[in-house]
């Protein structure tokens, strides 16, 4: 088998740590196997180098009208990507595409193949911060809350260590389990995940539970953000009583069922104003609040500032 060559697209303010994560288990596959089974080169707008979110600076092989034949092209990225998604990085994508180039996304990634119209109808993965965001703007994609997305035409990983996982599981597609278990034992992974996997630490692991009412009745509030429902309703789901559900939550959490839901649905609606243009009164509405002067004054009592204030904070 000929070496396969990879071309990784890097969005300034990129994630070193999966940039890292992708191109070490390909390394180290050669490494090990004592063979050239893998080559990779690097991709930016301006053809010289990139910038990751921690500052470093990294030095490419090609612009974006010099892209090589290849294998397969990642794009890979990592905060503000709403800003970095412009139209040469789209209509390269484009043109890739069109030469029936293999595409894949790592980490934010999968925003600008979905922003380019390639996801629509596919299952697809990108780091749980930019969830909230995506599920709002592009409800065509199957959002999948896995570590990566392998068995789609386009690949996508979540970022972080899961784009080792989606390598390793590419190693072991291509040249076996064994090939695989030695490159992961070269990198000190012993906790190599499955793209079932999901990418949050479990609700047991973040806070010390193993009650399944509490997880269940976590995971259906999670489910009714938009439209939530009353705490008596959560308890006859779960098969507890209401009183039940509240000492539950006192127990684990140290507060009521209600304030959680509140916290939850908060937390989303921060993350829409962060990553989308969506206007205060929609995002007061997807998060379950009645009106936007309701959801102004329960978002300044949480975070010490108006929506609109932390709008502009952010831009």
């Amino acid at each position: 088998m000929d070496s396969e060559h990879f071309v990784f697209v890097l969005v300034d303010e990129f994630s070193h740590i999966a940039f890292s994560c992708a191109v070490e288990p390909l390394r180290i596959a050669n490494l090990v196997s004592g063979k050239l089974l893998y080559r990779w080169s690097y991709a930016s707008e301006n053809g010289e180098t990139a910038t990751c979110s921690n500052g470093s600076v990294t030095l490419v092989h090609h612009g974006y009208a010099d892209i090589p034949k290849n294998d397969r092209l990642f794009v890979l990225s990592g905060i503000h990507v709403q800003q970095k998604t412009g139209a040469p990085l789209l209509n390269m994508l484009r043109r890739e595409r069109s030469k029936g180039t293999q595409l894949g996304a790592l980490c934010s990634g999968a925003y600008i193949l979905a922003k380019a119209g390639f996801l629509d109808g596919r299952q697809a993965a990108i780091h749980w911060e930019f969830h909230d965001s995506f599920m709002e703007e592009f409800p065509e994609v199957n959002l999948l809350r896995s570590v990566f997305v392998a068995d789609e035409k386009i690949i996508t990983a979540s970022g972080g260590t899961a784009t080792a996982d989606l390598m390793l599981h590419l190693i072991e597609r291509d040249h076996g389990r064994d090939l695989a278990v030695n490159v992961a034992d070269q990198m000190v992974y012993n906790a190599v995940r499955d793209a079932t996997a999901e990418q949050r630490v479990s609700l047991q692991s973040r806070h010390g539970m193993r009650n399944p009412h509490m997880a269940k009745a976590i995971q259906m509030m999670g489910d009714t953000l938009e439209t939530p429902v009353s705490p008596s309703v959560i308890a006859e789901e779960v098969g507890i009583s209401t009183r039940q559900l509240e000492r539950l939550f006192g127990k684990y959490l140290n507060c009521s069922p209600k304030k959680y839901y509140v916290e939850m649905r908060l937390e989303k609606a921060r993350h829409l104003l962060i990553q989308t243009e969506k206007s205060i009164t929609e995002i007061a509405l997807a998060c379950g609040f009645e009106s936007s002067g309701h959801f102004a004054r329960m978002y300044r009592a949480a975070f010490g500032v108006t929506p609109t204030l932390q709008r502009g904070k952010i831009t």
